[in-house]
């Protein structure tokens, strides 16, 4: 991806995955949790995560992944070699889109921020409200409000 723009193609590339996967993955009886095209190293990855309310198994992997395997080919969206994950988004899941932090109220949550709140780069707790361009998560029992725009990552937190 060029320096210039790479953000933005990446984006594009994985909504264009996302367009194209999302049919295809609910007819197998899945969900697509999130889609992203990165380069680690010296190669390009396309990666789409899938759920299953009873979890997601290397066969589920698979699965989508012949199921998906022709139809990228035939879409041809990227012009350059690139390896395609099927993954699991795990436990600790990445939360990203609107509906994920929405399925997620009440849960335990870590937050990085790009720029401190009340001190702190990271926050861990219950993810209390989402919306109107805030999150709220209640750590020790006291809320702490913060920019959507300030997360730089924000995870599930799988609680032993």
């Amino acid at each position: 991806m060029p320096k210039n723009g790479g953000l933005l193609v990446a984006q594009n590339t994985a909504e264009k995955l996302l367009e194209l996967a999302e049919p295809i993955v609910k007819n197998l009886g899945f969900t697509v949790w999130d889609t992203e095209f990165v380069k680690e190293g010296s190669e390009y990855y396309l990666r789409i995560y899938i759920d299953h309310e009873q979890g997601i198994g290397a066969d589920d992997c698979e699965t989508v992944s012949r199921a998906l395997s022709d139809p990228l080919d035939e879409a041809d969206f990227i012009s350059h070699s690139y390896i395609f994950e099927v993954c699991s988004p795990g436990i600790e899941r990445r939360l990203r889109l609107d509906w994920h932090f929405e399925a997620y109220l009440g849960q335990t949550v870590n937050l990085r921020l790009f720029k401190a709140v009340d001190g702190k780069k990271e926050i861990t707790g219950t993810l209390d409200q989402y919306g109107n361009g805030n999150c709220t998560v209640l750590c020790d029992g006291a809320p702490v409000t913060v920019d959507i725009k300030n997360i730089s990552k924000a995870r599930t937190v799988f609680e032993f």
